[in-house]
């Protein structure tokens, strides 16, 4: 696997990170996530995303470390603040002291890699900041700290939105940041205002949600032509128009999605976040067949154009094949829940 510079944290990475959300028993728990690793660090993989929001994943990535012995020692760590302990206040210092040493006992690891802020954009979910502007309070406080007495190697930031985080990227006090759901084939918002800001502050770019939490994992022809009511025309005519260009290249949604991520040399990483160790082998090779031509991201450009910003109300995740009405399911027109990226 091809790897690329972390920004300024100085870290080489493979090119195709894990994700952590599904290394927990939010997929198929320790033995699968053991399996998981195993693939992972055979096919080039360095770095492991995970968080304390994602269910157990600290404690199942910590248990599957053990039974690898040295060979974990190969991934670098990546975890975050936020939602732990509960009731979680954002700006308790002790508390948070104490989440990042859970991690630490969790992970079975002294020095974390990277430390980023989960969901430093929406207030609504975490309030981290004193001033919102200047993106000052106890967090920075117990980051910098961290970092000066080598616990933490880098901090850095993992988000959903776009203007908000890149805000907060202008502030030029951390060194990566991780954004999801804002730049895949055909979602392109990050890419006007995050990515630039991000690359001029020299900071290390994760992408997250490449396959969009399952919309772009795989083809589904019959309900895009069917249109489902939550399913704006415009959206429609696009899908169609990116299945119509699959089936010219004999590209798989999946490898093509991957591999217009990787085709950006302004990103350090896409993270893969699989449930099994077939569906990771399985995106790995795709993913080192390296970048798409320039003939196919340009036709993938002027199919991603057509859409060149969400329509009003459309669902962060699109809920194909699940009952969109039905008792129960989120609403997936509000902010995606805590942990989902």
């Amino acid at each position: 696997m091809q790897q690329r510079l972390l920004g300024k944290t100085g870290l080489a990475v493979g090119e195709i990170a894990l994700g952590g959300l599904y290394t927990s028993t939010l997929g198929l728990g320790t033995a699968e996530t053991e399996r998981i690793l195993h693939v992972a660090i055979d096919m080039g993989v360095t770095l492991l995303d995970t968080a304390p929001g994602y269910g157990d994943s600290e404690k199942t990535v910590g248990e599957a470390f053990r039974a690898l012995g040295s060979k974990a020692d190969r991934l670098q760590i990546s975890t975050k603040l936020g939602g732990r302990p509960k009731p979680f206040d954002p700006r308790d210092q002790k508390a948070l002291l104490a989440s990042v040493d859970e991690s630490r006992r969790l992970l079975g690891r002294d020095v974390l890699d990277v430390l980023s802020i989960h969901e430093p954009d929406r207030p609504g979910i975490y309030d981290w900041w004193e001033d919102q502007e200047t993106c000052t309070g106890p967090v920075m406080d117990v980051l910098n700290k961290l970092k000066s007495d080598g616990i933490v190697r880098n901090i850095g930031l993992g988000g959903t939105t776009v203007s908000e985080l890149t805000q907060i990227i202008s502030t030029g006090k951390f060194d990566t940041v991780l954004s999801a759901f804002n730049f895949n084939a055909l979602y392109r918002e990050a890419a006007d205002e995050l990515l630039p800001a991000a690359k001029g502050q020299n900071m290390g770019i994760i992408i997250g949600s490449v396959f969009g939490q399952g919309g772009l994992g795989r083809r589904f022809d019959d309900i895009v032509r069917e249109r489902p009511f939550w399913l704006s025309r415009h959206r429609q005519k696009q899908l169609l128009a990116f299945y119509a260009l699959l089936d010219d290249t004999g590209l798989s949604i999946t490898e093509m999605s991957l591999r217009f991520v990787l085709s950006n040399p302004d990103i350090s990483c896409a993270l893969i976040g699989a449930k099994t160790s077939a569906q990771l082998e399985t995106s790995l090779s795709q993913g080192l067949k390296g970048p798409l031509n320039p003939e196919i991201l340009s036709k993938l450009d002027t199919i991603a154009a057509m859409v060149p910003f969400r329509p009003f109300e459309e669902p962060m995740i699109l809920p194909f094949g699940k009952n969109y009405a039905g008792p129960g399911f989120p609403n997936l027109g509000a902010a995606i829940p805590v942990g989902k990226f």
